[in-house]
């Protein structure tokens, strides 16, 4: 540490301690990986350890309290700052934070720490949290998804294939009455779930209480019809965690098997309700609303991987993830990235994903992504090569806008599932083949003949914004 660490006045933060180029980051250590991109004249470095250090301990001149802690220990640590190549003027700096500079267990102790004031700081034009390293220590302190895929699969014994759903369509201005009879047909067509969509709470056209009670009388009389568990996501979202409480309660009471918030409720909320639907043994399923104000932008905001990250830590079964193929924000490799984040125990870094660290969940249980926005029985193919078995399909309008009807809609998902993953099963080429077993299986379902004429053109080609910085390099053998 220079001598010059204790001088009165403004130090740069470099020179504080807080750019340490030979720091080993510890096994125990948080890490996080930010895209800086300094005001002119910044240098990089000095840019990572202002990160660094307004993200632990510094502030804007030398404080002699330092002196009565360990400060070294509390220190952030920017160890290393590289060029993003092909993004000229921004940086990729990492840095280590000591365990204990976070409370156990708590997603908006881990934040506020994390992202609490760094993004308004001067120095930078703009600031990006693109991925962190959660250390298995730390894992260990919080619960994890209520459930997580194994179980939510022994809860409704629905296994080798991914599950259906469908959000119910219009979203806003049906009667109670009529919204339950939307529910009854789409589960009864094949569906396994149906949804609220993130802003059906409780307003004038349809208080929340009808609402549960006409969806759970379409839920159990669809059971009744198919003899299979389904689902319908209430969402309990509301101003408090009071009315959340005797939402989720009332959801318990009636017999549903999963209730529903969204991201805009905070971290706590989500964390409550996480350990409330353990114990009453609810699934839990989360609605990322909102996260694309500060996920989408290439440099300044929170990577979604990072998001998802913070929802299994916080406990949440479910998340939107991605679709790829949809009318929603999604590149195919960083969308792998965000699903391999959610499912799997040990992740292993791959800029090709995105993924900046390695990630060892510790078996924590893993969460089910979801996919919906702009999905049709035309894309099964394609949906299945690029999301995989343990995974959500939710067909909103390519269930309830089928000409023949919702259950048509729903039955039409169905068969090109199941045709779809028989095909796989076979060792075929679903990305390949995929438009011929399509039309193989039409021809023995008037419904999915109509859902592909009616949308098996339908594609949303636009180049997304939030991409990884490298691609796989072509390797000739």
């Amino acid at each position: 540490m220079s001598a010059g660490r204790w001088s009165a006045g403004v130090i740069p933060y470099a020179e504080m301690g807080y750019w340490r180029p030979d720091y080993r980051p510890k096994d125990g250590d948080v890490l996080a990986a930010f895209r800086i991109t300094p005001q002119p004249g910044v240098p990089p470095e000095e840019a990572g350890a202002a990160v660094a250090g307004e993200s632990s301990t510094a502030t804007w001149t030398v404080v002699w309290t330092d002196r009565l802690t360990s400060h070294e220990n509390y220190q952030a640590k920017c160890y290393r700052v590289e060029a993003v190549p092909g993004r000229e003027g921004q940086f990729i700096a990492s840095i280590a934070y000591d365990l204990d500079l976070f409370e156990e267990g708590s997603i908006a102790n881990l934040t506020s720490s994390i992202i609490g004031n760094v993004f308004g700081f001067k120095a930078l034009r703009a600031l990006r949290l693109e991925d962190m390293r959660i250390p298995p220590h730390y894992v260990k302190t919080f619960q994890g998804p209520a459930h997580g895929i194994v179980m939510e699969r022994e809860y409704l014994g629905k296994f080798g294939r991914p599950l259906l759903g469908a959000t119910v369509k219009p979203k806003l201005g049906l009667s109670a009455r009529n919204y339950g009879r939307v529910v009854y047909e789409a589960l009864r067509g094949g569906l396994d779930f149906t949804k609220d969509d993130e802003n059906i709470n409780s307003q004038p056209f349809m208080r929340w209480r009808d609402r549960f009670l006409y969806c759970m009388e379409g839920v159990n009389r669809a059971v009744a019809a198919t003899g299979e568990v389904k689902g319908h996501y209430l969402n309990v979202t509301a101003a408090t965690m009071e009315d959340m409480y005797e939402r989720a309660e009332f959801a318990r009471d009636l017999g549903s098997v999963i209730v529903m918030i969204d991201l805009t409720v905070g971290y706590t909320a989500i964390q409550s309700m996480a350990r409330w639907a353990r114990a009453n043994g609810m699934l839990l399923h989360l609605h990322r609303a909102g996260h694309s104000t500060y996920t989408r932008q290439k440099t300044h905001g929170v990577s979604f991987r990072v998001i998802a990250k913070w929802m299994r830590l916080a406990g949440v079964d479910h998340i939107h993830a991605g679709t790829v193929v949809g009318k929603l924000e999604g590149d195919p490799h960083s969308v792998a990235g965000f699903y391999d984040t959610l499912r799997l125990d040990r992740i292993a870094a791959d800029p090709v994903k995105g993924l900046y660290f390695d990630q060892d969940w510790a078996s924590m249980p893993g969460t089910m992504p979801v996919a919906s926005g702009g999905i049709h029985a035309g894309q099964m193919h394609q949906l299945l090569h690029h999301l995989g078995e343990d995974v959500v399909l939710q067909f909103g309008g390519g269930t309830i806008g089928h000409p023949m009807g919702i259950a048509a809609g729903a039955a039409a998902n169905r068969v090109a599932l199941e045709a779809m993953i028989k095909a796989r099963n076979e060792g075929r080429d679903l990305l390949a083949e995929g438009p011929d077993i399509l039309r193989a299986a039409a021809r023995h379902s008037r419904e999915l003949e109509v859902a592909l004429s009616t949308w098996g053109d339908v594609t949303f080609s636009y180049e997304s914004t939030d991409t990884p910085d490298v691609v796989e390099t072509p390797v000739s053998l």
